[in-house]
């Protein structure tokens, strides 16, 4: 019995002491550096959740980023302020922002803190309105506002913070630098490097979201890196507009070039593939459906150029709708989130070009006489191995064919086929028919 006992209590220490190390209290960090949106949100509250489970003492965002979508930033502040570990936001490094939607999520952290050099604010909402959509008036613009107004002085009210001046970066697109936003109160540190930071913060408490004071000692503490996953990261990737957007207009080429060569399946297999990935990417991002109609639109005049010939006129057309279908394909209120002219311009005049002549190319080909088969035959010439008269064999293609003629010829004769029938030629004389003039041997 004592034998079985030990093992047991080793076993137990050994597992007592994987979990107290995989339980450890560490500092769980994550780095934003881009615009927030669906798999932003995604990455931040799994982090959340993965500091939760694991029981750590804190979580450091470090964030730079322009803005991005509203529902993002509210699910990201919802997750933000529910968070059991508290949440320290740190504008880094020099040089970064928290613009637009940033400084929404920076007010929410439990602990707010910008590296020399950054700014936030700048969160006015921005409204897009394309050329399908009704503009609206004064009063709606005023509710849209007061209602961002009304999101920011919840958070910063709680948090003990500035409201009037925060209210500010909404009502008057106010943006702070880190000493302006330090000393009105809208941040808590100015910090050179986490480390600083932590300093900075030991020993000095602060009051959560649900009013409870909260004393931290992070110095010297481990620091755990949470990155993307695989996916995320592919995602991340395509959430960009322009990547979106490319990949868009590649799959619509290649099918194209399957439609020109029925069977090629490669085209086609990647024509498809692109397509749903640009679908997937822009059903994650505010996507302005009329621009998908505009660039179908596009596609139309491309082949119609190469039907009706119209010198350029109707490729021109199709190239400035599909730059412009580009241009208005994502509703985003920031710049970094839509398709960039640049890349507008470099895919639709290239794109333009080569779908008009691949169109014109299969045009011409359903045009032309059948070169394959019996019907190949019509109009080639042979010579008559028999004479005709008015049937006999001839010579056409390097093969002996029945023919028949409607005068008599002899044999050796140069011989045109004029029809097929079945297996029977009909052919004539070749009026005229000249010897070609023998090479000249130099000496």
């Amino acid at each position: 019995m004592k034998r079985n006992t030990i093992p047991r209590i080793l076993l137990g220490l050994v597992a007592a002491l994987i979990l107290s190390s995989l339980s450890s209290a560490e500092i769980l960090k994550i780095v934003v550096n881009d615009t927030i949106q669906p798999i932003t949100e995604e990455y931040i509250a799994r982090a959340i959740d993965e500091a939760q489970r694991r029981n750590d003492q804190a979580i450091l965002i470090e964030i730079n980023t322009p803005g991005g979508l509203v529902e993002s930033t509210r699910h990201i502040i919802e997750k933000i302020t529910n968070s059991q570990v508290p949440v320290i936001l740190y504008v880094a490094p020099t040089g970064s922002r928290a613009g637009s939607a940033g400084i929404f999520i920076l007010e929410a952290a439990d602990v707010a803190a910008m590296a020399p050099g950054t700014n936030a604010g700048a969160a006015h909402p921005v409204l897009l309105f394309g050329p399908t959509q009704v503009k609206p008036d004064d009063e709606m613009k005023q509710k849209i506002e007061n209602d961002a107004a009304a999101l920011m002085r919840s958070v910063v009210s709680r948090r003990g913070r500035n409201v009037e001046v925060a209210e500010s970066a909404v009502r008057e697109s106010k943006s702070f630098t880190e000493q302006e936003a330090l000393s009105q109160h809208l941040i808590d540190y100015v910090a050179s490097s986490e480390e600083d930071l932590f300093r900075q913060m030991e020993g000095k408490s602060f009051k959560r979201f649900n009013g409870q004071e909260v004393t931290l000692k992070l110095s010297a503490q481990p620091i755990a890196p949470f990155g993307m996953t695989i996916k995320e990261r592919i995602l991340n990737y395509l959430m960009d507009p322009n990547i979106a957007f490319i990949l868009l207009a590649i799959g619509a080429l290649a099918l194209y070039a399957e439609f020109n060569h029925p069977g090629a399946v490669v085209p086609g297999t990647v024509g498809v593939v692109f397509i749903l990935i640009a679908a997937f990417a822009l059903n994650l991002l505010p996507t302005r459906f009329a621009a998908l109609g505009l660039i179908l639109a596009a596609f139309a005049l491309f082949a119609a150029e190469a039907k009706f010939a119209s010198h350029g006129v109707l490729t021109i057309g199709g190239i400035a709708l599909l730059t412009l279908g580009g241009l208005l394909l994502v509703d985003s209120p920031i710049p970094e989130m839509r398709v960039h002219l640049l890349t507008a311009l470099a895919v639709s005049i290239p794109l333009g070009l080569i779908t008009a002549f691949l169109m014109s190319i299969a045009l011409k080909a359903r045009r032309n006489k059948m070169v394959s088969g019996a019907q190949g035959l019509i109009g080639e010439t042979g010579i008559a191995q028999t004479a005709l008269s008015p049937r006999g064999k001839i010579f056409v293609h390097g093969e002996l064919w029945d023919a028949v003629s409607p005068s008599d010829m002899s044999a050796g004769q140069s011989v045109v086929v004029r029809r097929v029938d079945g297996l029977l030629l009909q052919v004539e004389p070749l009026a005229a028919a000249k010897p070609a003039p023998a090479p000249a041997i130099s000496k």
